[in-house]
């Protein structure tokens, strides 16, 4: 007998500034602002619901936020305090289900927990047992919903924002979409919204009136995939950590618009010193480098280069991004930021060399690398730097 799918969905509503308020509880009831106050372009990371109720929205610039809001907090944002909380809620998580789906600091948390009734208990006793869990050791208040996919998960945890829980039960998923806003759907892109307002569909069961050859019209290969998704069919499935692709991340945003190529190129190297760091201190490397630049205009593009084997030394990865970048940084618009992206990892190769006397430079080049990180790890990234 094949059990029925059920996930349960943990949303911490507003993360950054849950975090902060266990931090200082002086900080409930107020509205707050989460932004770099030093720089000449913050933009909000993330702010209250009282914030938000004034107009304020992530991405917005500070100084729009400020004029909606007046009487707001704002704190500059401290990702390592978020990551830690953010690992403290998956521990919690894990104690219930090991398939875990989650972001890294964002506060969601997809848990299957199909089949686990025998353990804890029905799925609604669950949702309480980890919400309860969560208030008491951590003091943070998370959002849960259950249904028979993620999308319906998602689309009931949204309702009940911020703070509440929401079942639907198996078989129930058509008649608790249809009365829903159609922007409450998750998977839909810019374009496809669009097309639906010019149909004048406001309803989610609107939308699922249409056949799917109707839909297949009006979207072409998709139209299939929406006709599942406005009836709450979701085939797809918990993506755990292990399973999911490892990337490597580092941003970073200019004060002031630029078009300097010595300052961006300065910028870039720096990313991959990070990232190669991180790459040597997890026994990984890294194969493919992706660079992505934000124009001022607000369009993006990104370029890419793949080195022949995975590496994590320092001046294979900087020729790769270097390559990336001259992909990417192809009009002469100022740029705004630029992001680089390190995937396609795999755990370094521990076999020895066959002829030590060969590779007798590649090995110098790796105690020196080692020596650096474990200065940088001891006294900051900036005690050490690399010369352009």
């Amino acid at each position: 007998m094949r059990l029925e799918q059920t996930i349960l969905h943990i949303n911490v509503a507003d993360f950054g500034v849950a975090v902060e308020r266990v931090e200082d509880c002086c900080l409930r009831g107020w509205p707050l602002i989460i932004a770099s106050q030093h720089v000449a372009r913050s933009v909000v990371y993330d702010m209250s619901e009282e914030a938000y109720h004034s107009g304020v929205r992530k991405g917005m610039r500070l100084t729009r936020a400020l004029r909606y809001c007046r009487d707001a907090t704002v704190l500059p944002p401290r990702f390592d305090v978020y990551r830690r909380a953010m690992a403290a809620l998956i521990k919690h998580a894990n104690h219930y289900s090991p398939r875990l789906e989650h972001g890294l600091v964002d506060g969601h948390i997809f848990v299957d927990i199909t089949g686990t009734h025998r353990l804890f208990g029905p799925p609604p006793d669950i949702g309480w047992k980890f919400r309860n869990g969560v208030r008491k050791s951590l003091g943070i208040d998370p959002i849960w919903s259950i249904g028979s996919s993620k999308l319906v998960a998602k689309v009931a945890s949204r309702l009940v924002k911020p703070v509440g829980e929401y079942i639907v039960g198996t078989g129930e998923e058509g008649e608790f979409l249809a009365p829903l806003s159609v922007c409450l759907l998750p998977g839909l892109s810019v374009l496809e919204m669009r097309r639906i307002r010019e149909l004048n569909l406001n309803r989610i069961g609107e939308l699922a009136r249409l056949s799917s050859r109707q839909l297949m019209v009006l979207f072409g290969g998709r139209g299939m995939d929406i006709h599942g998704l406005c009836r709450g069919v979701d085939k797809e499935r918990i993506v755990c950590g292990n399973d999911r692709d490892q990337v490597i991340c580092r941003e970073h945003q200019f004060d002031t618009d630029t078009n300097d190529r010595q300052q961006v190129r300065s910028v870039v190297a720096d990313m991959v010193i990070r990232a190669a760091a991180e790459l040597r201190a997890n026994r990984l490397t890294g194969k493919r480098i992706r660079i992505r630049v934000d124009y001022s205009d607000g369009t993006t593009k990104m370029g890419q280069a793949v080195g022949r084997g995975g590496s994590s030394d320092n001046d294979v990865l900087l020729e790769l991004a270097s390559l990336a970048l001259r992909r990417a940084w192809s009009r002469r618009t100022r740029l705004r930021g630029c992001t680089l992206l390190c995937d396609r990892l795999r755990r370094a190769s521990t076999q020895l060399l066959l002829f030590p006397e060969c590779g007798e430079k590649k090995q110098r080049r790796k105690r020196v690398a080692a020596a650096v990180d474990t200065i940088r790890t001891r006294f900051g990234h900036s005690a050490v730097r690399t010369a352009a």
